[in-house]
């Protein structure tokens, strides 16, 4: 009991450090980035399914964007439960996305396999709804025969290896989604996904090497989807992810590329 107050007291502390300052290489808090210039972001949040701590993931991304002085009103769809396979009755509504910047897609049903239930998320991406996309998202839907939330995605996955801490490489320095990552960087303790197709829309930013393959996967990459920006990152496995300052400016990069508030490229 005593060990497992430890840790929610050190993943507490570690999350208000985030809103107060950002960390150096050596974890060192530098003090607050200044405010950006960025208009206010309205963002939905979808979330929820297998495997992960998606509280803990939520609160981190809003520290992540406070801690940057980006204003951001979020609205959190948190429902399906903790299995494999859920409805969401937010798709329903035929204007489900609307007024939206941001749509986030953290949730992981990989067993649902309802055409026009995907097909009904798929379109409103079609017509401009802007979106990321975070680890498991890319498993939501693989059972399903049709390949429309996959080419949304950018990517194809099915399969995931173990976890490590995997040298992350950039592939295009000159993204501003990449901006400031640092070279000979490796991921906190994360999963790498196997990625099967990489979608013809879609531009890959970073990779990371299979240690058991020697092969090379995208890890983080942009895609357009009908009239969309879609940025894209198989890592966010671990509470210790969302916890790596280098991943979190990366990852809110891609929420305002994706939004418009970064020069798109």
């Amino acid at each position: 009991m005593a060990a497992c107050m430890n840790r929610v007291f050190f993943s507490l502390v570690l999350l208000a450090s985030l809103a107060t300052g950002s960390f150096g290489q050596d974890g060192k808090a530098q003090g607050a980035d200044q405010a950006e210039q960025v208009e206010s972001l309205r963002i939905l949040l979808i979330t929820s399914g297998c495997c992960h701590d998606y509280d803990f993931q939520t609160r981190a991304m809003q520290l992540a964007l406070e801690k940057r002085g980006v204003s951001a009103t979020w609205d959190i769809v948190s429902e399906g439960g903790t299995g494999t396979s859920a409805q969401i009755g937010l798709y329903d509504k035929a204007t489900w996305a609307e007024g939206y910047d941001l749509v986030i897609h953290n949730e992981c049903f990989a067993n649902t396999t309802d055409a026009d239930y995907i097909r009904r998320i798929t379109d409103a991406h079609r017509q401009g709804v802007n979106a990321v996309v975070i680890h498991c998202a890319m498993h939501t839907y693989r059972s399903a025969e049709i390949d429309d939330w996959r080419q949304f995605l950018g990517v194809t996955s099915r399969r995931h290896e173990h976890k490590s801490h995997y040298p992350i490489e950039v592939v295009d320095a000159e993204h501003q989604i990449m901006a400031g990552f640092p070279s000979g960087y490796r991921s906190a303790l994360d999963e790498l996904y196997i990625i099967e197709k990489v979608w013809p829309k879609t531009k890959v930013l970073a990779t990371s090497v299979s240690e058991k393959t020697g092969e090379k996967h995208p890890v983080m990459w942009t895609n357009h989807f009908g009239k969309c920006r879609v940025f894209g990152t198989t890592y966010g496995h671990s509470n210790e992810t969302f916890q790596d300052e280098v991943f979190l400016k990366a990852l809110t990069n891609g929420f305002l590329w994706a939004a418009g508030r970064l020069e798109s490229k």
